[in-house]
């Protein structure tokens, strides 16, 4: 079971390139939207990692007009500074 697992992951990965930043940042900004009722929260995950990740696509496409870039990296560059807003809120 591991090992389908990891395989299916990393078939996925290889397909649509690495975008974690995705996982960490949706909830947290579901969480803002919602607060902390449960219910919706899911949902509401799904959707803002959603909008995200097109988003994402959309300016990788968008910036640099004849070519695009990855949407792992524009993910990259929109999550790491909001997921190092949260480190320096949670540590202060």
């Amino acid at each position: 079971l591991l090992a389908a697992t990891v395989g299916l992951a990393a078939s996925c990965v290889a397909v649509s390139g690495g975008i974690g930043f995705v996982g960490l940042i949706a909830p947290h900004l579901a969480r803002r939207l919602v607060g902390a009722k449960h219910q919706m929260l899911l949902p509401v995950t799904a959707l803002v990692g959603a909008l995200l990740v097109i988003t994402a696509d959309t300016l990788g496409r968008w910036i640099i007009q004849p070519s695009e870039i990855p949407t792992g990296i524009v993910v990259a560059v929109i999550g790491a500074p909001y997921f190092l807003y949260l480190l320096s809120r949670t540590r202060a």
